[in-house]
C-alpha cells in the first residue's frame, strides 16, 4: 500500500470528524454527522483508495456506530422498488449480447453515418444519446466504444489516443451517452434515486409518462447544444472526412444475417417493457402493485423459461449462473449509496440547513452539475433531491418545478474519467483532452439548463407542479 493511498484513506474518517466537531452549530450533531459522511464518501469517490462499490456501504456501517437515523431507514435502501427495477431492466437486456441483438441494433442505427465529421459527431452523439434513455448508461457506452475503435482502424486510425479523427467521435459516446440518460427514467440509476426520493417525500407514485413531458424536450435541446458546442471547439474541427466508415457498418450488419427468432423475442419483451412504464396511468387504479419495476420483473423472470437453440442444444435464453455473473451489482450498491446518503441528509435534517444556503435556480444548478461532475449522477440526485423538497417547503413553493430542473442538471458529465466517461478513456481517449473540451461544454449545458428551466416557469402556466403529486 502506497502512502498516497494511506493518506486518502485516513483523510475520508478525518471528514467525518472534522465535519461533527466543526458544523454542529449549523446543522446539529447528527446533521453534522450526515454531512461528513457525504463528505467521506464523495472524497474517497473522486480519489479512489477503495473500489467506489466499497464506498457505497459507508452509510449503512457508519450509521450502525453513530446512529444519526432509525437504521432500517438506511438499510431498506439497499433493497427497494428502485432497486428492483434495476435488477429487472437488467434481466430483460443482459440476453442482448449473447444473441447479438445489442450489435445489430447499433450497426443499423451507425450505418446512416457519412463519411464528413460532421455526419460523424451527430450519429454517434445521437445513437449514444438515444441508446441510453432506454438502456443502462454503462452498457451503452461499452457497446458503442469497441465498434468506434473497430471502425476507426478500419478507416487506417489505429492509435485511438492520438487519432485526431478518432477524439470527437469518442468525445460523442462518451458525452451523449451521460446526456440521454436523461431523457427517460430507466435511463439510468440517477433517475430512479430522484424518483425515489420523491415518492418518499410525497408519499405517492410518480407517473412516468410525467417525466417525458418535463424532461425529454430538454434532452433534445441539449443534445443539439452539445453537438453545436463541439463543433465550435478547435479540437473537434480538425480532420473533415473519414473515408469508408459507412461502408465498414453496412458490411458489419450484413455479416449478422437475418433476424433471428429470438432476437424478435427479446426486442419485443423490452418495448412491451417499456409500454407498460409509460403507459402507467391508463392500468394503475386496475392493478396498484404492478409498478414498472413489476412489470420489468416480470418479463425479466420469464427469460429464465423461453428455450433457444445454442451451439446445436437447447437451454435457456437465460440461466441463474449467467445472470448472476453478468449483473452490475456493484452499481446497484452504489445506486443504493446515494438514496441511504439522502436519507441521512434528510432525516438529520441536513438536508433543510443546506436548503438555506441552495434556494434559487443558479445554484441549485451549478451546485448539482458539479457534485455530478466530481462523483456521479446517482450521488449528486441523492444529495439534490432532499435539498429541493427542505427550502421549498420552507419557502412554500411547489418543489415539482425544481425537482425536475435538478433532473437536467445532473444528467451531464463531461469533465472527469469517472463513472461511465472511464469506459472511452479506457479505449484510447485523452482524459487531458476531455477535460480540456469538457470545461467549455459544462459552462455551456449549464447555461442551457438555467434558461430552459428558467423559461418554463415562467412562461408555462403550471409547468411541473404535478397536482397528483402535491396537493
Amino acid at each position: 500500500m502506497n502512502m498516497k493511498r494511506i493518506i486518502y484513506l485516513l483523510i475520508g474518517p478525518i471528514l467525518l470528524v472534522v465535519s461533527s466537531l466543526g458544523l454542529t452549530g449549523v446543522f446539529g450533531t447528527a446533521g453534522a454527522q450526515a454531512i461528513g459522511v457525504s463528505l467521506w464518501m464523495i472524497f474517497w469517490w473522486i480519489t479512489r483508495p477503495v473500489h467506489i462499490t466499497i464506498t457505497a456501504l459507508l452509510p449503512a456501517l457508519v450509521n450502525a456506530f453513530l446512529n444519526m437515523v432509525p437504521m432500517t431507514d438506511v438499510i431498506s435502501q439497499y433493497s427497494c422498488e428502485s432497486i428492483v427495477l434495476v435488477f429487472a431492466s437488467g434481466l430483460i437486456i443482459m440476453p442482448w449480447a449473447s444473441i447479438g441483438l445489442d450489435r445489430r441494433i447499433a450497426l443499423k442505427v451507425l450505418s446512416v453515418v457519412g463519411p464528413s465529421m460532421k455526419s460523424q459527431t451527430i450519429v454517434w452523439l445521437c445513437a449514444t444519446t438515444i441508446f441510453s434513455t432506454v438502456l443502462p448508461n454503462i452498457a451503452v457506452v461499452t457497446l458503442f466504444c469497441p465498434i468506434a475503435v473497430a471502425m476507426l482502424k478500419a478507416a487506417g486510425e489505429e492509435d485511438i489516443s492520438t487519432s485526431k479523427a478518432g477524439l470527437p467521435i469518442m468525445l460523442a459516446i462518451a458525452w451523449g451517452v451521460s446526456l440521454g440518460g436523461g431523457g427517460t427514467p430507466i435511463g439510468g440509476a440517477m433517475n430512479q434515486t430522484a424518483i425515489a426520493a420523491l415518492q418518499d417525500f410525497t408519499g405517492k407514485e410518480f407517473m412516468y409518462s410525467d417525466w417525458l413531458i418535463h424532461v425529454l424536450p430538454y434532452t433534445v435541446i441539449g443534445t443539439l447544444g452539445i453537438y453545436f458546442g463541439m463543433r465550435m471547439l478547435p479540437m473537434c474541427r480538425e480532420v473533415k472526412r473519414l473515408e469508408g466508415t459507412k461502408e465498414f457498418f453496412k458490411d458489419s450488419y450484413a455479416e449478422l444475417g437475418p433476424m433471428k427468432g429470438i432476437e424478435k423475442f427479446c426486442l419485443g419483451a423490452f418495448v412491451l417493457s417499456l409500454v407498460l412504464a409509460f403507459t402507467r396511468t391508463w392500468y394503475a387504479s386496475l392493478l396498484p402493485g404492478l409498478a414498472p419495476a413489476y412489470s420489468m420483473l416480470t418479463l425479466g423472470f420469464i427469460c429464465f423459461f423461453v428455450v433457444v437453440k445454442k451451439d446445436g442444444q437447447s437451454s435457456p435464453l437465460l440461466t441463474w449462473e449467467e445472470a448472476q455473473h453478468g449483473m452490475m451489482w456493484g452499481m446497484m450498491l452504489l445506486f443504493a449509496s446515494g438514496m441511504a446518503m439522502g436519507k441521512l441528509l434528510n432525516g438529520t435534517g441536513a438536508s433543510e440547513a443546506l436548503g438555506n444556503i441552495i434556494s434559487n435556480i443558479i445554484v441549485l444548478v451549478v451546485f448539482t452539475r458539479l457534485l455530478s461532475e466530481v462523483t456521479n449522477g446517482t450521488t449528486a440526485a441523492a444529495v439534490a433531491c432532499p435539498i429541493i423538497f427542505a427550502f421549498t417547503s420552507k419557502l412554500g413553493l411547489n418543489p415539482g418545478p425544481y425537482w425536475f430542473i435538478c433532473t437536467f442538471a445532473y444528467n451531464a458529465e463531461f469533465l472527469l474519467p469517472i463513472s461511465v466517461r472511464a469506459v472511452p478513456v479506457g479505449y484510447g481517449l485523452d482524459a487531458q483532452k476531455m477535460l480540456k473540451g469538457g470545461i467549455p461544454m459544462t459552462i455551456l449545458n449549464m447555461i442551457i439548463v438555467i434558461i430552459f428551466g428558467y423559461v418554463c416557469m415562467k412562461f408555462i402556466p403550471g409547468w411541473g407542479q404535478l397536482s397528483y403529486m402535491f396537493n
